[in-house]
């Protein structure tokens, strides 16, 4: 499952037509956040602002001792990372995020919060993982005290509990839903944001979803 905002025109359309949402030129205006950090193994920059590519993944669909080997076997970084992403798109795991409604869920949850915390970019819904792209923003002026509710790990975190409680609601079950970490990388250029949202509108045909796997992509 693919979505899409768009305040102008309900049409579908491919990312190469969609105009780019601009990238913010005067980091002065950013409210800080947690800045550079890390949980567990994956470093995170959390910086208000920032337009940014988040995946996050179902609790069996890396398993560590996958992950052992995918990072041994990978030459660097960004060889490890193609490495991750082919795994996710075999459809390792339950996959709870093939049935339509419990991926309704994840989509309202990441819409819930459209233009309040952030600018809801692109998504798309594959069985075993998520891919967002977002632009954190500051709370308006009378809400400057909520600032870290904005934060990108504050926002991935009410993501991920409120559809983690209403997942095992669905199937009647308990315990995790969501692996602890998720990955982000924030957005360099347009050339580099015009690849993430190709990335994102391709992903589910790599996960070989039935249809043509576009659904439709969101670019405000």
């Amino acid at each position: 499952m693919n979505g899409r905002q768009d305040a102008d025109t309900p049409e579908r359309r491919h990312p190469a037509n969609l105009q780019k949402p601009r990238l913010p030129i005067d980091q002065q205006q950013h409210i800080p956040a947690k800045g550079w950090h890390s949980r567990n193994y994956l470093p995170h920059c959390d910086v208000l602002g920032l337009i940014q590519a988040i995946a996050f993944r179902l609790a069996d669909a890396l398993p560590k001792s996958i992950m052992s080997r995918l990072s041994q076997e990978a030459e660097n970084d960004a060889d490890k990372q193609r490495h991750i992403e082919a795994f996710l798109d075999s459809g390792h795991g339950c996959c709870w995020l093939r049935e339509p409604q419990l991926a309704r869920i994840v989509e309202t949850a990441l819409l819930h919060f459209d233009s309040k915390r952030y600018r809801l970019l692109a998504w798309g819904i594959i069985p075993n993982h998520v891919h967002v792209l977002i632009q954190t923003q500051p709370p308006h002026q009378e809400r400057r005290h909520l600032a870290g509710y904005s934060s990108l790990a504050a926002i991935v975190h009410s993501w991920k509990s409120f559809t983690a409680k209403a997942i095992n609601q669905v199937l009647a079950r308990s315990g995790p839903v969501w692996q602890r970490e998720y990955y982000d990388r924030y957005i360099r250029d347009d050339r580099h944001l015009a690849a993430v949202i190709g990335y994102i509108h391709e992903n589910p045909v790599k996960a070989g979803l039935p249809g043509n796997g576009c659904g439709a992509v969101a670019v405000r």
